[in-house]
């Protein structure tokens, strides 16, 4: 290993006409070289004993006498250029050097409780929008980079495969593959034959629908070992009954092994099963599943125990939670709405018909003596009512569909079992729109039993197209006009997302709407359409400024949507109120560019169907997520509540009133079921307002930890650092650029010299660079602006070349040396430009190899009398002073060369400053081990000596020449 050979870790080396930076090796007899000044990708194993050039030791050289600079801007800009190059920091969040963002301070807790685990099994269930995706990829980045894990998979809906390949490789700087059922062959084929799929490919995302099948479960299970972190997008929707159970069953399965790291994420832990719920948490530990509820229960002390054991891996926290902590993100105000239309003329007349139609199922259901075809009658009564409700193309497409299909028959007795599951998900609002479509077929197909009545109401429903009989169309596209107008008035554009339930009403919106908007851009998005389609409609929308976006519910989930829509439609209401949260949380986000985003409800005055979804379940969970800040899902109860809200719908009759408002009177048997179901949701609201206290983690304090936050911030660069440096690198070069707000700028590429060209025109292949590139240093950028942070291939390839072109010792932009006259200073100063590299070794839970570090400091010693040092902010006042006289070159080559003379004579005062510098680096990861409770074992920080010397600049009190 490269600690047991002549060449000690962080030590220089020479070998192939280059320097390089010894780092940590596993493999036998080689040893792993960085090369001086270059980037990770560049590292190189080599085994000495067969190189045609023999590995010497390498000395940094100083800087040239002969090359120096009159001002300061060389001094900043090198600075700001090595801190920007740095990865491996040597401050204790060993991952945030390789982060293409700044993590909010609340993001830290996740992080915080996992670093606190031998073993890390955590449950983040964070509110819509609160940035899950961020945590859980801090988590995995961080114990990546301490060596705690090595490799790891992604598991989540095949729709969210592709998003979360991208948010790693833009965020994390982690190249994942995505494993589909379309990919898989050609990643097979780019591996060995013997070799490890998940060894040649440590960092996966995979599909949860292609990997609960048979045979591919199998092959995971035998491929994936113990040692490869989990993270379980969504899931939730791995944990209840139906066809998800496969995906449960192998969850539970790769959970069994007590050594595999786990992260479980999902924005809806309980949707009212409580069976599902148990599942959930016995994931974590298969102990959890005996919690019954999680709040107080004093006869149980065990249960107790074990309620508080669970703290420890359950965050639960919405807006309000994390907005007491600093620096926390910044969310637009959520503005509400509901427009509504009646039933009037034609299609009134055509909906009492088709209600009719469904009583008369409903007294057969009534009258059925088989209580499983009853029930099962009612809920195809509902779902018939629900397509009626949507659309005229979702009544057709399902009268239609179910017609054609009537002679083949469905034989209830043998397929039972599977007709309940599709019954159940036809009421507990699929996640899945085939699911969804599948339900409402199988569920119409044994009650659709007059053919007559039937072909009449899909010819009334074609007959009905369009806006001029269709009142619900006319209510969106008024609604649309209007929201235009309006915000175009305060300067902002209407750009909504509208949602509807059924995929023909998805796309019988999307024409009327382009019949109506012709200079919009309008895409329709369903679950018929592959990710792949699904990314290309929306990506296409991103060329127009007036846009919507019609989709279904495959979108209502883990979709970024907030950097190209601000505004919500619920075309069809949802009935769980979870399923609006998750709609309105795509665009209601971190990272939101409008201040406000608008959420609109339509519906129905005198629609029996949204009757009981809007004033027995969404009105009451406003008023409970406005009292509690989370959602509080709907009890469910063997489905006799539903089945209550079904009989009132279809069998009372005259039971809407004349106003704007909904006044149902559903009857005794209906209230009898709500009054149960209110009592078991005010039940569960006390539940939640008990966990609150427990899982939002408020004894986890993040500024406790802010002062080692602060120091990694500024070692590695900051956003103002970032700024600031391309600014000043782009002016040295004379690039073409214009600066167009206080944090935005449009560059010409082509205007750079051609290495920096080179690098960036291979980081971004598919972007013409003849055109100005629109860059942001905010976050979120403003609309059409790229976001920019430090390692961004923008800013790492200007590091690059600034570094660079500074060690070749000619003239550069960035000169190593220089002196100039400055009233900040009572006698002559010099300030040292150091790079330092650490060992790190860690003797806590998981003992491990040597890692290494480094970090750029400035020094500034006085160079008469007796030497003191100062470093830090200080350091930052005397190079923010701008120089006050001019100094002729002979003096600055003389004041240059006493600078590097005392440098080299008092090389003990350097190593000292080095070796306080490690200590109390050592100081600084204790200290966020003990924030994170993680008292066990410790990190030793020694440093390698002798520092390179970067640079050297005096700085001369006036009259003092």
């Amino acid at each position: 290993m490269a600690e047991e050979t002549a060449f000690p870790l962080g030590t220089l080396v020479s070998v192939r006409g280059r320097e390089w930076v010894v780092e940590p090796c596993e493999i036998k007899n080689c040893i792993k070289l960085r090369p001086l000044g270059g980037t990770d990708d560049e590292t190189q194993v080599i085994l000495p004993g067969i190189e045609d050039s023999e590995l010497k030791s390498a000395v940094f050289p100083p800087p040239n006498v002969e090359n120096v600079g009159r001002f300061d801007e060389s001094a900043k800009l090198l600075r700001d250029a090595l801190k920007l190059k740095l990865t491996n920091a040597a401050g204790p969040f060993r991952s945030f050097g390789h982060l293409a963002f700044e993590p909010r301070s609340y993001q830290l807790v996740p992080l915080l409780m996992a670093l606190k685990m031998p073993v890390v099994r955590l449950l983040i269930a964070d509110d819509v929008g609160i940035g899950k995706t961020i945590e859980a990829g801090l988590i995995v980045k961080e114990l990546y980079e301490r060596g705690d894990i090595s490799k790891f998979v992604v598991l989540c809906p095949p729709h969210l495969v592709p998003q979360w390949v991208s948010e790693l490789k833009d965020r994390f700087n982690i190249d994942a593959v995505g494993v589909t059922a379309r990919s898989i062959a050609s990643l097979e084929k780019e591996k060995g034959i013997d070799e490890n799929f998940f060894s040649h490919y440590p960092a996966a995302v995979i599909s949860l629908d292609y990997i609960k099948i048979d045979k591919h479960r199998d092959w995971f299970k035998t491929h994936i070992g113990d040692d490869t972190m989990l993270v379980v997008d969504e899931a939730h929707t791995c944990c209840v009954g139906g066809g998800k159970q496969l995906r449960f069953n192998l969850l539970k399965d790769l959970a069994a092994s007590e050594e595999r790291n786990i992260v479980l994420l999902t924005a809806t832990p309980h949707s009212g099963d409580e069976e599902a719920f148990k599942n959930l948490l016995s994931l974590l530990k298969k102990e959890y599943f005996e919690l019954e509820n999680l709040s107080v229960d004093h006869s149980s002390p065990e249960k107790q125990k074990l309620r508080e054991d669970l703290g420890h891996h359950l965050v639960q926290r919405c807006r309000t939670d994390v907005e007491r902590f600093p620096g926390q993100a910044v969310f637009p105000d959520r503005m509400t709405k509901e427009i509504t239309y009646n039933l009037t003329g034609e299609w009134g007349s055509f909906f009492h018909d088709v209600r009719e139609y469904c009583a008369q199922i409903a007294q057969n259901a009534e009258r059925n003596t088989d209580e499983y075809k009853g029930k099962m009658m009612w809920y195809a009564a509902l779902a018939l009512l629900r397509c009626i409700s949507s659309s005229p193309y979702a009544a057709k497409s399902a009268l239609t569909t179910r017609l054609n299909g009537i002679t083949e028959g469905v034989d209830l007795t043998e397929e039972n079992a599977e007709n309940s599951a599709l019954l159940d998900s036809c009421i507990a609002e699929t996640y899945d729109d085939d699911d969804e479509r599948e339900a409402t077929d199988r569920l119409l197909s044994p009650v659709l039993d007059d053919s007559d009545v039937v072909r009449g109401f899909i010819a009334k429903a074609e007959s009905l197209v369009g806006q001029a009989d269709d009142p619900k169309i006319r209510c969106l596209v008024a609604h649309i006009a209007d929201s235009y107008k309006e915000l175009k008035k305060e300067g902002d554009s209407y750009r909504p997302v509208i949602f509807c339930k059924y995929i023909a009403t998805a796309h019988y919106v999307a024409e009327q709407l382009k019949a109506r908007f012709p200079k919009s851009a309008i895409a329709c998005v369903t679950g018929e359409f592959t990710n792949e389609e699904r990314e290309e409609k929306v990506a296409e929308l991103s060329e127009s400024e007036n846009r919507i976006l019609v989709a279904t519910d495959c979108l209502s989930e883990g979709v970024n949507l907030q950097e190209l829509f601000n505004a919500v439609v619920h075309y069809d209401l949802a009935w769980n109120p979870t399923r609006h949260e998750q709609r309105e949380g795509r665009v209601d986000r971190f990272g939101q560019q409008s201040k406000k985003v608008w959420c609109t409800m339509l519906y129905g005055t005198d629609n029996p169907v949204d009757g009981i979804i809007l004033q027995v379940i969404l009105r009451k969970a406003k008023i409970i997520k406005k009292e509690l800040g989370v959602s509080v899902p709907v009890p469910e109860d063997d489905g006799k509540i539903q089945v209550a809200l079904v009989k009132a719908a279809l069998l009372k009759k005259n039971a809407f009133s004349k106003s704007n408002q909904i006044e149902i009177d559903f009857g005794e048997e209906y209230e009898k079921q709500v009054r149960l179901a209110n009592s078991k949701w005010e039940s569960a609201v006390e539940k939640a307002k008990h966990n609150r206290t427990i899982f939002a983690q408020q004894t986890i304090k993040p500024d406790s930890i802010m002062p080692e936050w602060e120091k990694t911030k500024a070692a590695l660069g900051d956003s103002e650092d970032v700024q600031r440096f391309f600014d000043v690198a782009t002016t040295l070069l004379n690039a073409d650029k214009t600066q167009e707000g206080e944090h935005s700028f449009t560059l010409k590429v082509n205007s750079l010299p051609r290495e920096i060209v080179s690098q960036i025109a291979a980081s971004f292949p598919k972007k013409d660079l003849k055109n100005p590139l629109k860059i942001s240093f905010a976050y979120p950028p403003a609309m059409g602006y790229t976001f920019v942070h430090r390692t961004n291939p923008i800013i790492e390839s200007l590091a690059n070349y600034v570094l660079e072109d500074a060690l070749s010792q000619k003239n550069s932009i960035a000169m190593r040396a220089g002196a100039y006259e400055s009233d900040a200073v009572d006698e002559v100063t010099a300030i040292y430009l150091l790079r330092i590299r650490y060992q790190l070794r860690n003797t806590g839970k998981n003992t491990r190899k040597l890692m290494m570090a480094e970090e750029s400091v400035a020094v500034a010693v006085n160079l008469n009398g007796t030497p003191k040092v100062i470093d830090g902010q200080s350091i930052d006042v005397l190079l923010e002073k701008k120089p006050t006289g001019n100094i002729s070159d002979s003096v600055i080559r003389q004041n240059v060369q006493n600078a590097l003379d005392f440098y080299k004579d008092h090389g003990d005062l350097f190593r000292q400053y080095a070796t306080e510098r490690a200590e109390n680096l050592s100081k600084d990861h204790v200290r966020v081990r003990e924030a994170s409770a993680l008292r066990s074992g410790n990190v030793f920080v020694e440093p390698c000596l002798p520092a390179d010397l970067i640079g050297c600049y005096v700085l001369v009190p006036g009259g003092d020449l």
